[in-house]
């Protein structure tokens, strides 16, 4: 009997990957570059439908056809050695997915080449962590459609459910499921950074314990705000360490990793003139969490703002802080989906909003409930411009930009540090501004640069001699 379906690379998500699959009843060969990990997950997991092979000729041949490989590898250069190492022992019609974090556009490289040889290729986005790989990740494939279908039937069977709806959906040709992807992780950024500037300004302004805010983020995760990283960060804080018995965040060193998809997100957006500042200032907020020695050093030097402590209403500030995280969420995400719509435009995707919505509802690092309305509104109003105009969204800003602005102002009174927050602040407040400062911006240009300008009363450009 051939096995339905292969895996390659048996990390931790590979190895999640490849046991979901057996456990939905597919007959799964699993290859690793070393031997330990493929022992490894066979020894831990005797009984299942998982195959093992040590060369990657048996490996190809114990697959039914047409072959379909799913690849768990690093980003990058693993990507393309393990392909050369596959290529000479498929055929026309097999399919090779990489459910990594690759660039797109290294996906719609490798997707060309193989395309040539008669091999079908889809990047496919994962979001779930570990746990996600095993019980139900939110899948983002993309690649030609007739390529996808030969994959779907195990694709949507692995995938998280929600209301008996797979969290996996078509994302669009060559590397858009990639790309999808890459933008997820971006608003993760923003969401993650938006917590932690919350959780900052409950404890270091309001003076609240780390459970007495861990209890807040309950309550909160049972409205408006429920998500899986704010439910996260609850059972985080309460975490005490072993060795202390402190609260383990006080002894996790504060400095914050990345592996280059937020950059990839605010790269991409850079290039292409999309406004994508929140995610920006989650990224750089990273950067400089990695100077951690500098920081030390410079907070000896460098003074803050001469204010004398003053006592907050604890209860009112509560919901003002509240009010500022949700709307800087809308706000996050409203420009991750102006990045996923702008570039759909440019690149002629045609990217389903409202299904990407729909999948980020389960499995996926950044599922929330307000997803369910940001799918609502492009079912709605495919064409909407932005998020912020939309009735809903609309409404709450208008209600909650109250507490934004009186978050972002005292923490700029009192010196403490509130990036996406202000961001939030500012994309909100630049988007509702119907004439800006631009004008006198294209006048710097043309004079210094004779860039020219367009008139507000005049069709056409002009130029002026200004000297």
């Amino acid at each position: 009997m051939f096995n339905t379906i292969g895996v390659i690379g048996l990390g931790v998500m590979g190895s999640n990957i490849a046991l979901n699959m057996a456990g939905k009843g597919e007959q799964v060969a699993v290859y690793n570059y070393t031997r330990d990990l493929t022992d490894n997950l066979v020894n831990k997991n005797e009984g299942q439908s998982i195959h093992p092979y040590y060369e990657i000729q048996d490996f190809v041949y114990s697959l039914e056809t047409p072959r379909k490989i799913f690849l768990m590898v690093t980003a990058g250069k693993p990507v393309d050695s393990v392909i050369d190492t596959l290529l000479p022992f498929l055929e026309a019609g097999d399919v090779i997915m990489d459910g990594g974090n690759s660039h797109y556009k290294d996906t719609e490289r490798r997707y060309d080449e193989l395309k040539s040889k008669g091999i079908g290729y889809l990047g496919i986005g994962i979001s779930g962590g570990e746990v996600g790989a095993l019980k139900g990740p939110s899948i983002m494939p993309g690649g030609d459609k007739d390529v996808y279908e030969k994959a779907s039937p195990i694709l949507t069977k692995i995938a998280a459910q929600v209301d008996g709806d797979p969290c996996c959906v078509y994302m669009g040709p060559k590397g858009s499921g990639h790309f999808v992807k890459m933008v997820h992780n971006g608003i993760e950024y923003a969401d993650m950074q938006l917590i932690a500037e919350t959780y900052t300004f409950l404890r270091k302004k309001l003076c609240l314990s780390v459970n007495e805010i861990a209890d807040i983020f309950e309550i909160w995760n049972q409205g408006e705000l429920k998500s899986y990283l704010l439910q996260i960060t609850a059972e985080i804080l309460r975490k005490k360490d072993e060795i202390t018995g402190l609260p383990l965040v006080d002894v996790i060193l504060d400095k914050t990793g990345q592996k280059g998809t937020g950059k990839w997100t605010s790269i991409q957006a850079i290039d292409h003139g999309i406004p994508a500042s929140i995610i920006t200032e989650s990224l750089f907020a990273r950067y400089i969490s990695s100077l951690k020695e500098e920081r030390v050093y410079a907070e000896n030097i460098l003074t803050g703002p001469e204010i004398g402590q003053r006592s907050l209403d604890k209860d009112l500030w509560i919901e003002y802080i509240r009010q500022a995280f949700y709307m800087g969420k809308i706000c996050a995400y409203t420009q991750g989906f102006i990045q996923y719509k702008m570039t759909s435009e440019l690149y002629g995707w045609e990217l389903p909003l409202k299904d990407i919505a729909l999948i980020f509802r389960g499995g996926c690092i950044i599922r929330a409930e307000f997803l369910n309305v940001i799918s609502e509104t492009y079912q709605e109003q495919p064409n909407l411009a932005n998020l912020l105009i939309a009735p809903y969204f609309a409404e709450k800003v208008k209600e909650y930009q109250t507490g934004l602005r009186k978050v972002v102002c005292e923490g700029i009174n009192s010196g403490t540090s509130f990036p996406c927050l202000s961001a939030s602040l500012t994309y909100y407040d630049s988007y509702r501004t119907g004439i800006s400062n631009a004008n006198l911006l294209q006048a710097q240009r043309d004079y210094f640069g004779a860039h020219t300008y367009e008139r507000n009363d005049l069709a056409g450009f002009f130029h002026t001699n200004w000297q």
